[in-house]
């Protein structure tokens, strides 16, 4: 079995790989305070629950690989690797590591290992060209070649910041759950506010997908559009350009990402 995980700003997700198939899968809050003692009890406790893993840490788990847009957790997942895995090969996203996907960046230690991972799995799903909207904390549009090279993207603020926004800065406003409203025009101002989210950000979408698309193809009809990301779902009815949803993009990178490294290791 090969544990990937994919920590981000607000959320980490695990997934449980059995060959290529994702067989379990958990998502818990990211928290930068949790030190490696406290994630290793977490994990023991979510993965005790599997039928297929021992009850003792680290059983049933043949492989690791990790992506971190949080440096501390990164940091902290080095040292339960370590500890508790220490007999487990383990494969960090971090500069140095073989991806495949040459990076065509001003300074490509900039750009976010998830992304990076995301477009490793664009390429090996979908091919070229692609561009990637990931639906997390900040919505972001990655573009990749028709030779499968990541030649860099666009980064937006993402839906949930986006509502806690106006919850804190709006004098009569407050936060409201993401859901789709009854019809465009709200009838109060919950539905308002829903209606200037979801079909906002759908707008959103279709607008720099559309200029990303021109620039990175001479056919942007040639151009596969894939959505990921734990808030994807409140927007794949509402946009007309996504071709794909695959919710589980990052974690298939990661595991891309280890069957390439690991036999250097």
């Amino acid at each position: 079995m090969l544990l990937t995980i994919d920590v981000g700003n607000t959320h980490t997700v695990l997934g449980l790989f059995d060959g290529e198939d994702i067989v379990e899968h958990w998502r818990i809050s990211t928290d930068a305070r949790r030190t490696a003692d406290e994630l290793a009890v977490l994990l023991q406790g979510l993965m005790g629950m599997h039928p297929l893993l021992g009850d003792e840490l680290g059983d049933g788990i043949d492989g690791i690989a990790i992506c971190a847009t949080v440096p501390s957790v990164l940091h902290e997942l080095r040292e339960v690797t370590r500890r508790y895995y220490g007999d487990v090969p383990a494969v960090l996203v971090e500069p140095g590591v073989k991806t495949g996907v040459p990076i065509l960046m001003d300074n490509p230690k900039e750009v976010g290992a998830d992304r990076i991972i995301n477009a490793v799995a664009a390429v090996e799903l979908y091919g070229g060209p692609a561009i990637v909207v990931d639906f997390g904390t900040a919505t972001t549009f990655d573009a990749v070649s028709a030779r499968g090279e990541y030649v860099g993207g666009v980064i937006a603020p993402g839906i949930e910041i986006s509502v806690e926004a106006l919850g804190v800065r709006g004098a009569q406003l407050r936060k409201i759950e993401v859901a789709r409203p009854r019809s465009v025009i709200g009838k109060n101002t919950v539905e308002a506010m829903q209606s200037g989210i979801i079909y906002g950000f759908a707008g959103q979408v279709d607008g720099v997908v559309n200029r990303v698309a021109r620039e990175l193809s001479e056919d942007p009809d040639d151009v596969t559009v894939i959505a990921t990301g734990g808030l994807a779902p409140m927007v794949l009815g509402e946009s007309s350009v996504i071709d794909e949803h695959e919710p589980w993009l990052t974690l298939i990178g990661l595991r891309l990402v280890y069957e390439r490294n690991v036999s250097r290791m």
